[in-house]
């Protein structure tokens, strides 16, 4: 049974070295990060027989549809060839209005489409216009309500579209100051939001025949946000305040009397998340809230028995509510962990089972992820920032290539999950460190507002003190550190490498803003009637210009020490070409390593799979040569 020596020595120089390339994490390809997932937007309908979702035919996104009595039935409904279907809504059990996705240049299209007969008619002329679903979304007397700004591109005006053959009509004309509509279960639009200047006001009318009259003003630093009405009632609401408190509560408020109630329930650490009301009951289910996971206070015994059901069957698995029939009976939900991006299911409260509609990313499915760890560290001034930090496998916590994620917005929030560009970093050996500096959402008004005009201040030492906190614990290689955003994150890696050149090895802007002049002057129309709130929160570009100038990367391209990889799409509209490609070239007359993606088809977010793989293919080139291992 004994081998000879020189064999035994062999076998064990074998077994080390495949217990060493074991530890060694491979590689797995972009296209399983960043491909489109080919089914996407589950919605079931009202009475809960049939689910509708997104897929891809032919290069094109349709609508397809399961019936849950007969999978042998299930068919597509659309046919598009040449265009993407980009959203859609059950109007009823048998009616569904989808909307195609619009270019700069395209023309607004809506239709219906019967789920029974496959007939389908176009519901308005396409026009040059955006919409917006107006909630809840779905039909009263063979109509829909939404907003279409056609008449100004400034402002929307509610239109009624009708699926009978009637002509489309305006139902209610927006005077410029109107930005938020809700419907009541009767299709009354009994309660607007209305935005002038710096303030904002809930505006309320008992019906359709009536005037709205002003409930309540108050500055945009403090907010109401209406969730819907209370059961019964045409008068009361609930609804999420910080008005007279800093984090948002949900709250009972009456029109009537103009005022609140009582409070329903909050959490002194953080905002309460939107969600958790039912258009269908008029009934508070629940409401979530983020620390590090999401967590619920539910509102009646049945519904929490509903969510443990759920979480038993989960299985360690996170998950947040898609969407639900009319009775609350068939769920569909997302699961997700930080390492696993989990998959798409319907809970059907009959037979106790989750039934799986599709992997949110098979790709990734059953491969060896990395955790995301909740981090806070305390910024110069005192104030404390939380944090994630995604490790790589299978590497000792210590002295790493680190790539600084910082997130877009600013009017953004980083929280626990899954997160496809972090898992993307850490699989290629880098510390992912992502931070929720000051003026991100979710922790409170003073927190936000900590931010107004400090884009290119204390936002940025925020994120600077973050990368300091991750050098003195050791974390991070000091030499080895990029810079990583998109939109408002690709303004703070430009920023850094112009006035951080010596705390990084490089930086990626992928949309990001050079010039925040031009960001102020291109701005789409629609835009404009909350150009006093972005002066508030940014600041204005005339009357502070000495700022603007101060804090705008293109007029300091003489300061960047680093190499630089900018992404752009010809399309953006928040970010100038022009001013991008002055930005390069001043950075190719100064003879510093630059490298430039323009994609002239793509607006602020590239669309395309080859031009979204491209971008990563030539950011992990990128990375590799000036901070990898």
């Amino acid at each position: 049974m004994r081998a000879h020596i020189i064999f035994s020595t062999l076998i064990i120089i074998l077994f080390l070295g495949i217990g060493c390339s074991s530890n060694k994490t491979e590689r797995i390809p972009i296209e399983s990060f960043f491909s489109t997932p080919e089914k996407t937007s589950f919605k079931i309908s009202p009475d809960g027989k049939f689910i509708a979702y997104i897929g891809l035919d032919n290069h094109c996104k349709n609508i397809f549809l399961l019936n849950l009595a007969n999978r042998d039935s299930s068919k597509q409904l659309t046919y598009q060839n040449d265009m993407n279907v980009n959203s859609f809504v059950w109007g009823d059990n048998k009616e569904i209005i989808f909307s195609i996705e619009q270019t700069s240049n395209d023309s607004l299209r809506l239709y219906s489409v019967n789920i029974l007969t496959d007939s389908l008619q176009p519901l308005i002329k396409p026009m040059k216009a955006k919409f917006r679903w107006v909630q809840p979304a779905q039909l009263y007397d063979n109509g829909i309500i939404v907003a279409i700004n056609n008449r100004d591109s400034s402002i929307f005006d509610l239109h009624k579209l009708y699926i009978d053959g009637r002509k489309s009509e305006m139902i209610l004309q927006n005077p410029g100051n109107l930005n938020s509509w809700f419907v009541s279960n009767d299709g009354q639009v009994r309660l607007v939001m209305a935005n002038d200047s710096v303030e904002e006001s809930l505006m309320y009318r008992p019906d359709n025949q009536q005037p709205f009259h002003q409930v309540l003003k108050n500055d945009f630093g403090s907010t109401i946000i209406p969730m819907g009405f209370v059961k019964n009632s045409t008068t009361n609401i609930y609804a999420l305040s910080n008005i007279g408190r800093d984090k948002l509560s949900l709250v009972e408020y009456d029109l009537n009397q103009k005022m609140e109630i009582h409070e329903v329930f909050s959490n002194k650490e953080v905002d309460l998340d939107r969600g958790g009301y039912s258009s269908f009951t008029n009934d508070m289910m629940y409401s979530s809230f983020t620390i590090f996971k999401k967590k619920r206070h539910f509102f009646s015994s049945n519904t929490a028995q509903i969510f443990k059901r759920i979480t038993d069957k989960a299985k360690g698995s996170e998950f947040d509510i898609i969407d639900a029939d009319s009775t609350f009976s068939k769920i569909i939900i997302r699961t997700y962990t930080d390492t696993n991006p989990g998959a798409i299911y319907y809970f059907d409260c009959q037979d106790n089972e989750l039934h799986k509609l599709t992997d949110n990313n098979p790709n990734l499915k059953d491969r060896e992820l990395s955790q995301t760890e909740l981090v806070k560290y305390q910024a110069r001034d005192g104030m404390m920032i939380t944090g994630f930090i995604t490790y790589p496998l299978h590497e000792k916590r210590k002295n790493l290539p680190v790539v600084v994620l910082p997130h877009d917005g600013p009017n953004q929030r980083e929280v626990w999950g899954f997160d496809h560009e972090a898992q993307f970093f850490a699989n290629r050996g880098y510390v992912v460190f992502q931070m929720n500096y000051r003026g991100s959402v979710g922790y409170g008004k003073a927190f936000w507002s900590a931010g107004f005009k400090e884009w290119g201040g204390k936002i940025q030492d925020d994120i600077t003190d973050g990368v300091k906190w991750l050098i003195k614990e050791g974390i991070a290689d000091k030499d080895r550190i990029a810079i990583v955003g998109k939109g408002f994150g690709g303004y703070s890696a430009l920023h850094a490498a112009c006035f951080n050149s010596d705390l990084y090895a490089c930086a990626v802007s992928y949309s990001g803003y050079t010039n925040l002049f031009t960001y102020f002057r291109d701005i789409p129309p629609y835009v404009k009637p909350y150009l006093q709130k972005y002066y508030q929160i940014i600041g204005n570009p005339i009357r502070e210009s000495g700022m603007f100038k101060q804090i705008s990367p293109v007029f300091h391209s003489n300061r960047v020490k680093i190499p630089v990889l900018i992404a752009q799409g010809g399309k953006d509209r928040f970010s100038s070409v022009t001013d991008a490609n002055q930005f390069v070239q001043k950075l190719k007359n100064n003879n510093i390593p630059v490298q430039y993606i323009l994609k002239e088809e793509e607006g602020r977010t590239f669309k395309k799979d080859e031009n979204v793989i491209q971008y990563y293919q030539e950011l992990e080139k990128f990375l590799d040569k000036y901070i990898g291992n």
